[in-house]
């Protein structure tokens, strides 16, 4: 059987015997497309597979910050202190992260680090969102060094350790009468961390938050502990109230405070064409105010806040809608936009991947009640269902502008209480500050900035969140300042622009990044020459394109002594220890200097 089945086959290629050149029958264009998409589908799922396998791998909790980087994870070493900032923007390992107790502790880490040529960037709360404080190399902290050390209820003055906190500050001497002249947003920041970056609150007739300072200790690499105030070595006093860390750690500071007082704030929603008309009047009769522009929207939300009156006595004002009815909009807007978000449209491998990953990653985390949720917290998980489109912004933009109509009204609280802001979950945020005029003659030119600023997010299709902050404030005398001016009537706006990262997926959150410094270069290209406005040195960013930073180099020496500083840096820091890769590349330091 064996011979004869080979010998069937040996005869096979004569019954078949072709024509000499002939070309064989293609097949029909239906079975090759149907082959295509055979081979197609299977890429489709490997691929989908392969994501879906490599979002739901266990990671250890120590190697989850490199769960965007294929095959390249480990443990981190147990000396190895992991620092970040407060949005999660910036972070750094380091094997020193020092936080000595005492001045005097304080002063033998600088001698030896000196000694070694070893760097220790002074770092406080870790709340600056360009992590201005952070360094691989090193960083001393003064978290333990946080004591109120005098006050002087006369004289209205309290010195106290630069490590101490807003909070603790404020809460060590309320019962002395006393508080600060004014706050930012957040009450976590460290007092030497707030001066050193050219922190600020609002009000026009208020400077920023460095102008506080009556004197302060620096713990030198080469002169050691020195104290500097406006009587004592005046120039570098103005210079190193700003001083960015670079001059010197920060050890103790003398605080000018104010009476501990009463505010009535008042909250209410208006328009552009409406603030034109009161803008003078806003800043004149306010002790503070600030405007809120929602993106996509005609509202401006106006907050002002003025110290209680004993003769008026507390507002007479009943509000329109109860807590619950105001945050019900976005409420309603977060329930619809689940059920859009949390199912696939059609059933594909990339649709199915989409849906899978979304809903592993909320399942991570207890879901918590809707109902329960604060209004920034619903904002935050109404951002995070689709954060770069336009259309879902402009709804959310929507819905917040409706929770603000509702909720306007008054409130009364002490100073600390009322002047807080809640800034919402981690964001990326820039934040200008550029002259005003004066307030007996306003510019407008603030107004102006923001009409602009509103008009490129429409032309540009620009997924912008709300709200965007306008704040104001009075000059500051450091050098270093932001607002600084010579000329002690000028006022100065800030405006901050944001994007918010309510994601902890890597990949979203370089989309959203890619996305804000997109944003932020039309800003930067479209209005800061326009008006000389300068970014906040707390979220100021380097840039990686070297024409760019040189470019950004050059301008700072427009504005800045960049000279006289880096002298100072020469004269008490000549190794750099309090240095860091943001200060090097911001003001590098020529051998002429």
């Amino acid at each position: 059987m064996l011979r004869l089945h080979t010998l069937r086959r040996s005869l096979q290629p004569l019954r078949r015997r072709r024509p000499f050149c002939s070309v064989p029958n293609p097949p029909p264009a239906a079975t090759r497309d149907a082959e295509f998409r055979r081979y197609i589908g299977y890429g489709v799922l490997f691929l989908g597979c392969g994501a879906i396998t490599y979002y739901s791998f266990p990671f250890p909790e120590s190697a989850k910050h490199k769960k965007a980087e294929l095959f390249r994870y480990a443990p981190l070493p147990a000396d190895l202190h992991t620092v970040s900032n407060w949005s999660g923007t910036h972070e750094v390992q380091t094997r020193t992260f020092l936080q000595p107790e005492s001045a005097a502790e304080l002063e033998s880490v600088v001698k030896e680090y000196n000694e070694k040529k070893q760097k220790i960037r002074p770092v406080g709360s870790g709340l600056s969102p360009n992590g201005i404080g952070l360094t691989r190399n090193g960083m001393v902290n003064l978290a333990l060094m946080d004591r109120v050390l005098e006050v002087d209820e006369k004289n209205k003055r309290v010195r106290v350790e630069a490590g101490i906190r807003v909070q603790q500050l404020v809460d060590g001497i309320k019962d002395f009468g006393l508080t600060l002249q004014n706050f930012a947003s957040i009450r976590e920041q460290q007092i030497g961390g707030i001066v050193q970056v050219g922190a600020h609150g609002t009000g026009a007739r208020l400077p920023p938050i460095d102008e506080q300072v009556i004197s302060m200790k620096l713990v030198t690499p080469t002169k050691g502990t020195i104290e500097v105030s406006k009587e004592k070595d005046p120039e570098l006093f103005y210079l190193a109230r700003c001083g960015l860390g670079g001059l010197g750690v920060v050890s103790e500071v003398t605080l000018q405070c104010v009476e501990r007082q009463e505010l009535v704030e008042h909250t209410y929603v208006s328009t552009m064409n409406e603030i034109k008309k009161n803008h003078k009047k806003l800043l004149c009769d306010n002790k503070h105010v600030k405007y809120l522009y929602i993106p996509y929207t005609d509202k401006v939300v106006v907050v002002t806040c003025n110290p209680l009156s004993k003769w008026k006595g507390l507002p007479k004002h009943k509000p329109k809608y109860t807590a619950e009815e105001a945050i019900q909009p976005i409420r309603d807007l977060y329930k619809e936009s689940l059920i859009k978000y949390r199912k696939p449209v059609l059933f594909s491998p990339l649709n199915y991947f989409n849906f899978y990953r979304k809903t592993a990653v909320a399942s991570d985390e207890k879901e918590p009640n809707v109902d329960e949720l604060s209004f920034t917290e619903l904002r935050d998980k109404l951002l995070a269902l689709d954060p770069l489109s336009k259309e879902h912004i402009m709804k959310t933009n929507q819905a917040e502008a409706e929770f603000w109509t509702k909720s306007e009204g008054y409130r009364v609280g002490w100073s600390d209480e009322i002047l807080g802001f809640d800034c919402g979950g981690q964001q990326w945020v820039s934040e200008t500050c550029f002259p005003a005029g004066t307030l007996s003659k306003p510019s407008m030119k603030d107004l102006e900035y923001i009409e602009r600023l509103l008009q490129m997010i429409e032309q540009e299709d620009i997924p912008a969140p709300a709200p965007i902050e306008q704040r104001w404030t009075g000059c500051s005398r450091s050098r270093m300042s932001p607002a600084y001016s010579s000329s002690p009537e000028d006022i100065f706006s800030w405006v901050g622009i944001i994007m918010y990262l309510p994601t902890t997926d890597a990949r979203e959150r370089k989309q959203i990044t890619d996305e804000f410094f997109h944003y932020r270069r039309l800003t930067q290209a479209k209005l800061w020459d326009d008006y000389s406005a300068y970014e906040h040195w707390a979220k100021i960013e380097v840039p990686k394109d070297k024409d760019e930073l040189a470019a950004l180099q050059a301008r700072l020496r427009k504005r800045f002594p960049v000279d006289a500083y880096n002298q100072a840096r020469k004269e008490l820091d000549p190794n750099h220890i309090f240095s860091n890769y943001m200060l090097e590349k911001l003001f590098p330091v020529t051998e002429t200097v």
